[in-house]
């Protein structure tokens, strides 16, 4: 038997262990952390205010691991699946800076994350149902809604924290190479209530993640 063929039941062991490293393991980076390294603002507010962006910006990147790994799993053609994994992968440097960045500031991630990337996986294993090219849709507008969330944390990041910022300057970068990738390897427009619904869960899940 070909090791690389996976029944239904090790596709659900892989995604439980990916959600389980995503949430609770220190993951590997492909690249390093942009920046230098910074301890937190001395300013006890910045401080708090940069740490939970962060662990906002940390729970953006377990559900984004989430969302590809379960588009990946119901994907038809091996050219978007390849395209899912690739993003994942990179979306996966992001998880690793955002929790070195916590380590820096003093703070943890959100106490939340194994629900993040199993509601992930469940919203993300729809979209695919519904066809790749309505799967890499979904990819798109949810890369164009990451690119605006992180650009507000942009302005609302404490100006002396280069540290924080050159890290989501580099993963707004990223993100919009994702949504040109998924236009480009062919995604359709999504139907008008989708990116209302898909906005409305990113508020729900970041307010909850601010805190939790």
């Amino acid at each position: 038997m070909d090791p690389r063929v996976l029944s239904p039941l090790d596709r659900l062991l892989e995604l439980a262990d990916s959600g389980l490293r995503a949430s609770f393991a220190r993951p590997p980076s492909s690249r390093p952390t942009p920046g230098q390294p910074a301890a937190a603002p001395v300013d006890p507010a910045s401080r708090r205010l940069a740490a939970a962006l962060m662990r906002v910006n940390h729970a953006g990147e377990i559900a984004a691991q989430g969302l590809y790994h379960g588009q990946a799993l119901t994907a038809r053609q091996p050219s978007t699946r390849a395209a899912l994994h690739k993003a994942a992968a990179e979306e996966g440097d992001h998880l690793a800076w955002c929790r070195d960045r916590l380590d820096e500031l003093g703070s943890r991630p959100s106490l939340l994350g194994p629900l993040w990337y199993a509601g992930s996986v469940a919203i993300g294993a729809l979209a695919g149902l519904a066809g790749d090219r309505m799967s890499l849709g979904f990819m798109a507008e949810t890369e164009r809604q990451v690119e605006g969330h992180l650009a507000a944390h942009l302005e609302r990041l404490p100006a002396d924290d280069v540290r924080s910022r050159t890290i989501v300057q580099q993963m707004q970068a990223d993100e919009v190479g994702h949504g040109r990738d998924a236009i480009a390897a062919g995604a359709t427009t999504l139907p008008e209530p989708v990116p209302k619904l898909m906005h409305l869960t990113a508020r729900i899940m970041t307010g909850t993640a601010y805190w939790i």
